[in-house]
């Protein structure tokens, strides 16, 4: 179930960092990339824990 969770968690991440890189604030768009890169990693998580079978 754990890597359902990070896989969805890294997608809502994702998007909502590709959403704030389109913003006009630098600040905005500098978090945005941060975010993204989270929601990667998390999906990444998600996928070691699917193939490990949530044992981890």
């Amino acid at each position: 179930m754990g890597e359902l969770i990070d896989k969805i968690k890294g997608n809502v991440n994702e998007a909502i960092g590709k959403a704030k890189q389109e913003s006009n604030n630098p600040d905005t768009q500098a978090d945005g990339a941060a975010q993204e890169a989270k929601g990667k990693a998390q999906q990444l998580g998600g996928k070691v824990k699917g193939a490990l079978g949530d044992d981890i």
